[in-house]
């Protein structure tokens, strides 16, 4: 018989003798609570001290580094979030979380997180749809199929400085492309940088999905076909449940890149016209300066808990409805 049932039976007879005499209520709780930690005393047991030291000094290098270039930086960020700068950044005032509410509350912290949510909204459904199409299109076993991919999967190759001054020559009014006046003109000007992100991640997003699609075997497809199912039925039922943990994934990793977005910004509109594209990345730059160095600590630790909490409600959400394959 296995620990686990020795313990149920010590804890069915213990319950028993208990009942007998009419104390069950007050003392079977207790006998529960230490057979729980005999259990988990036993788990522990299960690690000898070797194997734990290994343990340790693979996650020390990892740990160093993100005590070193994360948690204590953060930690200094968020000291900093409650000195006020006076004179310029001659010298600096307590003024303890007040900062944090007054700015956190402001009209401008708002409508950064206005613009930010907005890049979010027209890169991240756009990014999911065209990985899984591009993927979709791209498996199959077909002549001369690698070289697509290839293709589809260049973007990759290129960074932000390169796609952003490609798409500043493109939307130029007088020498672009289409020359169209979209980067003077509020209502369009996101819509223009958040093109150049779109067409950036879409290398990424088309190798996270095709990872994903070739891990599916293809006797389950070849079922479906059988059964009756078309390519677009195939592709609702079939494909994107099985690579729904692939496609949590990337919604996540996309929503942190878009809640990010600073460079693009800073090369095809510098955050004109009139504001319109001057996300929370791009104000807390332009306020790391030694007379605003506290307020941009401040919105720097609100756009690190807004994304922090984002990517927790998509795990708690979405999660629910991944299907991992045994």
């Amino acid at each position: 018989m296995s620990d686990s049932s020795d313990d149920q039976a010590r804890l069915g007879g213990f319950a028993g003798t208990i009942d007998s005499y009419g104390n069950a209520a007050a003392a079977a709780p207790q006998a529960v609570t230490a057979l729980r930690r005999r259990r988990r005393r036993r788990e522990r047991q299960r690690y000898s001290a070797k194997e734990i030291g290994l343990a340790v000094l693979f996650l020390a290098p990892s740990i160093a580094v993100f005590v070193a270039f994360f948690y204590r930086p953060f930690l200094n960020l968020l000291n900093w979030g409650t000195f006020e700068s006076r004179q310029g950044g001659a010298y600096f005032v307590d003024v303890g979380l007040s900062q944090y509410r007054e700015e956190l509350t402001s009209d401008d912290f708002r409508e950064g997180l206005w613009h930010t949510v907005q890049f979010v909204l027209y890169t991240v459904p756009a990014g999911l749809v065209l990985g899984v199409l591009l993927a979709v299109a791209a498996h199959r076993k077909l002549a001369g199929i690698k070289a697509f991919q290839v293709i589809f999967s260049s973007t990759l190759a290129t960074s932000v400085a390169v796609t952003s001054v490609l798409f500043l020559y493109l939307f130029n009014p007088v020498v672009g492309t289409f020359r169209v006046d979209w980067l003077n003109d509020p209502d369009m000007a996101m819509v223009a940088v958040a093109l150049s992100s779109i067409w950036q991640n879409m290398g990424l997003s088309f190798v996270i999905v095709l990872a994903g699609l070739q891990a599916i075997p293809d006797e389950v497809m070849e079922a479906a076909t059988l059964d009756g199912y078309g390519p677009t039925r195939r592709l609702l039922r079939i494909t994107l449940p099985l690579i729904s943990p692939v496609l949590l994934f990337l919604l996540v990793v996309l929503v942190v890149f878009g809640f990010q977005a600073f460079g693009q910004i800073d090369i095809i509109t510098k955050g004109a016209p009139a504001g319109a594209t001057e996300t929370l990345v791009f104000k807390i730059n332009r306020l790391v300066r030694p007379d605003n160095i506290g307020i941009g600590a401040v919105y720097s630790v609100g756009l690190f808990f807004i994304t922090l909490a984002v990517t927790a409600l998509q795990f708690g959400i979405l999660e629910r409805r991944v299907h991992y394959a045994q």
